[in-house]
């Protein structure tokens, strides 16, 4: 039911939107077969959340027994749950740049050299493992599974709008919300836009924890090695591949536990060493993000 209401809205905008950045200059906004992967990228995280649905809502239903009050449907309820999500989702998302493991499952996501409404469809077909663990808090505070999925879901689809060069800056509204600016910086890969502005709706963690940067230059989007595939099981797995070689090739222990844990800029700045044995002794393979 969702997928027939979803993919014809998404083409739908896809198309309004190809057609307006095609009469804007210095926009490149879609290519075929890049907005093609992402399409199929989008199809294929909704079949694995599907598939998963029933584990995350038995999760957050085990948390929601041991839950410290009894939050209820008030508007006040889904207001603060409302911040809450948005608050845990910046961590969820943070955590996902900082740590390989997480970040090989939402690198995909960030794959795109385009950026446009298609690219917010490129989602991660195994970040859906670890999603709800950062969510089981609001559930041990006193929110049903059934409130948390639907704010959840509506976080998310917020996000998709954000993801395109169609919407300039929006005024006093860049204090406050997650805007297409500055998402665009969170997709950058100019190095001082790298790891920047993880919020989902709201802007304000990122310029609370001191993640935050504005939009002062134009962007360029990719990975800092990019991956020039469309094949949608390179584009989701690409990175799991980087760290299964990197644990095989290591030739210490520690960088074998770097490869798996390190974050994606230490990796940069201190490249995993491989065995002699690896005709590439000397290179790392880390794709780190050039930034959500």
């Amino acid at each position: 039911m969702l997928l027939a209401i979803a993919l014809p809205f998404f083409l739908t905008t896809v198309i309004l939107e190809y057609v307006f950045l095609k009469k804007r200059p210095n926009v490149v906004g879609h290519t075929l077969k890049d907005t093609v992967a992402s399409l199929t990228m989008g199809v294929g995280f909704l079949g694995w959340d599907f598939l998963v649905k029933g584990f995350t809502v038995a999760a957050y239903a085990f948390a929601y027994e041991f839950r410290v009050v009894e939050m209820g449907d008030s508007f006040l309820s889904y207001a603060v749950l409302f911040i809450a999500l948005d608050f845990f989702y910046y961590w969820y998302h943070r955590t996902h740049h900082e740590i390989r493991i997480l970040w090989a499952a939402h690198v995909n996501h960030h794959s795109s050299q385009h950026y446009n409404l298609s690219t917010a469809l490129r989602q991660s077909w195994s970040s859906v493992f670890s999603h709800w663990i950062f969510m089981l808090p609001l559930a041990a505070a006193g929110w049903r599974p059934d409130q948390i999925l639907l704010m959840g879901l509506l976080n998310l689809v917020y996000q998709y709008w954000i993801h395109t060069e169609a919407v300039d800056k929006m005024g006093w509204l860049e204090w406050i919300l997650m805007t297409p600016s500055h998402h665009r910086v969170h997709h950058g890969s100019n190095a001082h836009y790298l790891d920047k502005n993880y919020g989902g709706l709201l802007i304000i963690w990122d310029r609370m924890f001191g993640t935050f940067q504005e939009e002062d230059v134009p962007v360029s989007y990719g990975l800092t090695k990019n991956i020039e595939s469309y094949n949608p099981i390179v584009i989701a797995y690409h990175e799991h591949a980087a760290i299964l070689k990197d644990l095989w090739f290591a030739k210490t222990f520690r960088d074998g536990v770097r490869a798996f844990f390190a974050s994606p800029a230490s990796l940069a700045e201190e490249p995993i060493k491989y065995r002699d044995t690896h005709p590439h002794s000397a290179k790392a393979t880390s794709q780190r993000q050039i930034s959500p």
